[in-house]
């Protein structure tokens, strides 16, 4: 029994022992741990990819080899070496490249393919719990791995982006010069990766297959790898390729810890498969050739069908009386290049009557916003579109450009300038964009009272907007407040009767004479003015129904505190003291003002310019001239 036990102990130390240090003159009935494309050919190869794309392989030596005595000590000497060879697709262009790596796990599944290099992932690049050393050797410039080209080899901790990097290739021992290697060549070349673990000395040399290893490194840095090499670590190979494939080979591998690595036996290695790039090309053009035979056959249907498919997805709605707007009207399958296809990620927003995407026109590069309108009935189409074009040709430093307009069956498109910083009431309202100084605020009210004053009064006609809200005021680059979205808009001549219309617009900002009478009149537009400005000063929607009723109505809550002598605790409180007080007071009492319920008691556009500009003071105003209930809006509006 004592001799039965001595040799079983004599066997695990030797198998101990021989664990770190081994060596394989090809992989024919070797024992690794695989995974993903990994796997070893019938003739020994060590195939870490195939003629797959985006995927990754890996092959580990089965058992964790011990790096350190303990976990206090500094990592031991270590060296390895191995032939490898890359046959790619292309050999003019690479697509990912391969690692020698040491992994406190086998299992590296998780990592990315591509310039991720098959070893970590967009999630955990980077980190130090990774504690991953790898040796790349890369034939693509990746510009998230900061690659120096895409012929390079260069050392890897925790991550893709490379402590130290060279391009491929050796230093001549007979005349000092560097000589260069191509990674994509399919010739099998040689590497030499030592550590000393009393300087810290990591030294990378690369030759070509056959000629002795040079005595000048390729890379040689000097790296402390006590926090990264953990006691017990896994070494391997991490093959990775990204659009276009490649075969990763390994044909001989010798490894050893506390010494130098094992000499290969170069004549016993197995061979690359012979021609083998040559045969996949004309496996391809074989299958090139038949496909081309095949396509010719239908190409005439697929053109035909093509042409009947775009003309159906790019239709329009074209009629005589359009003739006279052409030069203002945009071809839809413009504005749909111009959006990518209307996807998800122009959109800038949506609204009750439409959704707005940006896009840029691919002739001029000019940056626009297209609005979507649904649009069945024909009735009024043809005044609709001629008023579009009219309020083309507005101009003014707080209006948002209207460039021109596009029908389509059930649907119109408004095509208007880009506003760079969005809406308005994205800043008034969203927690998370950064709360609006005071005199910015103020700045905005000023120029969206102006513009409202050019369509009021300065224009061939009279403008009426109906749908003034912070949502339809944009600011430019230089944050300047421009009044936006004509979509409701209504044209008259100066001086005529409005006719009656259906009452559109947002609710606490109808004026409450529309319940009545149906016309909007440019007073219904002050109305509206009056609850804008008083989002801006107070930072909340004219209308809450979530609030207290009492809350609810914004106009009738400001004029509730100003009847108590509270007004300026309506004021945003993000504001802070961040604020010129007659200012606030003065926008506060005007948006009371502007909102009178009755019509006759608003001031005019002009007249509040004035206002605003100081040019003459706001009228005295005491609560009972408004209305004997304290009530300014019907809430049922």
């Amino acid at each position: 029994m004592s001799v039965k036990i001595f040799f079983w102990a004599l066997i695990l130390r030797l198998g101990l022992s021989a664990s770190d240090n081994f060596t394989y003159n090809g992989f024919k009935g070797v024992n690794l741990s695989l995974d993903g494309l990994a796997g070893i050919t019938s003739d020994g190869l060590l195939m870490l990819t195939n003629a797959t794309t985006h995927k990754t392989g890996h092959a580990f030596f089965p058992s964790p080899l011990r790096f350190k005595k303990s976990q206090a000590d500094n990592v031991l000497s270590f060296s390895t070496t191995f032939v490898f060879a890359i046959i790619p697709e292309d050999q003019t262009v690479g697509s990912g490249g391969f690692t020698f790596v040491i992994s406190p796990s086998k299992d590296l599944t998780h990592a990315s393919s591509g310039y991720l290099l098959g070893i970590v992932n967009e999630t955990n690049n980077g980190n130090a719990s990774n504690h991953i050393l790898a040796v790349e050797f890369d034939t693509w410039k990746s510009p998230e791995a900061e690659d120096i080209n895409s012929n390079h080899v260069g050392i890897d901790i925790n991550g893709f982006i490379s402590y130290n990097s060279k391009p491929a290739g050796f230093t001549s021992d007979d005349d000092g010069k560097f000589q260069n290697l191509t990674l994509l060549s399919g010739e099998p070349m040689q590497v030499w990766i030592e550590y000393n673990g009393t300087n810290m000395q990591f030294n990378v040399t690369l030759a070509p297959l056959l000629k002795p290893k040079p005595k000048i490194a390729l890379l040689s840095s000097t790296v402390n790898l006590s926090s990264i090499i953990l006691d017990r670590m896994y070494v391997g190979f991490s093959g990775s390729v990204g659009t276009l494939y490649l075969y990763h080979y390994i044909l001989g591998w010798g490894f050893s810890i506390d010494g130098d690595a094992p000499e290969l036996n170069l004549s016993s290695l197995p061979s690359l498969p012979q021609n083998l790039t040559s045969l996949e090309k004309k496996r391809k053009t074989l299958l090139l050739w038949l496909s081309l035979t095949l396509l010719l056959v239908l190409l005439n249907v697929a053109c035909a069908t093509l042409m009947v498919v775009r003309k159906k997805m790019f239709s329009e709605l074209h009629d005589d009386w359009e003739l006279e707007f052409e030069s203002n009207r945009f071809p839809y399958e413009q504005l749909y290049k111009a959006t990518r296809g209307f996807k998800g990620k122009y959109l800038l927003g949506i609204g009750g009557f439409g959704r707005v995407y940006r896009g840029l026109l691919p002739a001029s590069k000019v940056e626009v916003a297209v609005k979507r309108v649904s649009h069945e009935s024909k009735q009024g189409v043809r005044e609709f579109v001629a008023e579009i074009v009219s309020l083309g040709k507005l101009r003014h430093r707080n209006l948002v450009q209207l460039l021109g307009y596009c029908r389509r069956k059930g649907e119109l498109l408004l095509v208007y300038e880009y506003m760079p910083n969005g809406s308005l009431d994205k800043f008034l309202f969203s927690e998370a964009k950064q709360s609006l100084a005071w005199s910015l605020r103020f700045r905005i009210i000023k120029g969206v009272a102006s513009g409202l004053q050019y369509l009021h009064d300065c224009w061939d006609q009279v403008v009426i907007h109906r749908d003034i809200k912070a949502s339809n005021v944009l600011l430019d680059g230089d944050m300047n407040g421009r009044l936006g979205d004509f979509g409701l808009a209504r044209l008259y001549d100066h001086g005529a009767v409005t006719r009656t219309t259906n009452v559109v617009g947002t609710p606490g900002f109808l004026a409450p004479e529309l319940a009545r009478t149906c016309k909007v009149t440019t007073s219904s537009d002050v109305f509206a003015f009056g609850a804008f400005i008083l989002e801006v000063a107070c930072g909340r929607r004219a209308l809450e129904p979530n609030k207290q009723e009492s809350e609810q109505v914004l106009v009738d809550w400001v004029f509730a505190n100003w009847k108590m002598g509270t007004i300026y605790e309506t004021k945003d409180p993000r504001l802070g003291k961040d604020y010129v007080l007659e200012e606030l007071d003065l926008v506060l009492k005007l948006g009371l003002l502007c909102s009178h319920p009755s019509p006759s008691a608003r001031p005019s556009m002009r007249q509040i310019t004035r206002f605003l500009n100081g040019d003459v003071p706001l009228p005295e105003m005491l609560p009972y001239q408004f209305h004997a209930s304290g009530s300014f809006l019907f809430k049922n509006e």
